[in-house]
């Protein structure tokens, strides 16, 4: 895989998936300033490098960009760790989907609104 980002399994489809997850679990959260956000998209990164395997092994992460808020319209800077599991399956090119935690774990979405940005934690 090198390349032909459309290769690659942090995709559009992936992001529809992981935007629409992310709407119905900030409603779980226990942070009250976040139970009525949701998520109108994520973007595929900038760089395409990023998703390089080699690279997502390396920084355990992927930067882009994602709409949400009480609208879903407010650009945060959105950082997406990858734990054991999500790198392993990333590795052999398998489905990210069953790496997202349920929407009612508390602990894998960390949001900082003064500085819009956020972090989610893959399992």
């Amino acid at each position: 895989m090198t390349g032909d980002i459309t290769n690659y399994l942090f995709n559009q489809d992936f992001c529809h998936y992981l935007g629409w997850h992310l709407s119905n679990a900030f409603e779980y959260q226990e942070d009250d300033q976040i139970n009525d956000f949701w998520c109108d998209g994520i973007a595929m990164p900038s760089i395409d490098r990023q998703l390089y395997p080699k690279n997502v092994n390396d920084t355990r992460k992927i930067i882009t960009t994602a709409y949400i808020g009480s609208d879903g319209q407010e650009k945060y800077e959105m950082t997406i760790r990858f734990g054991p599991k999500a790198l392993s399956r990333y590795a052999r090119g398998l489905d990210l989907k069953e790496c997202v935690p349920a929407r009612d774990t508390q602990g894998w979405i960390r949001l900082d609104i003064d500085e819009k940005k956020i972090e989610l934690q893959l399992r």
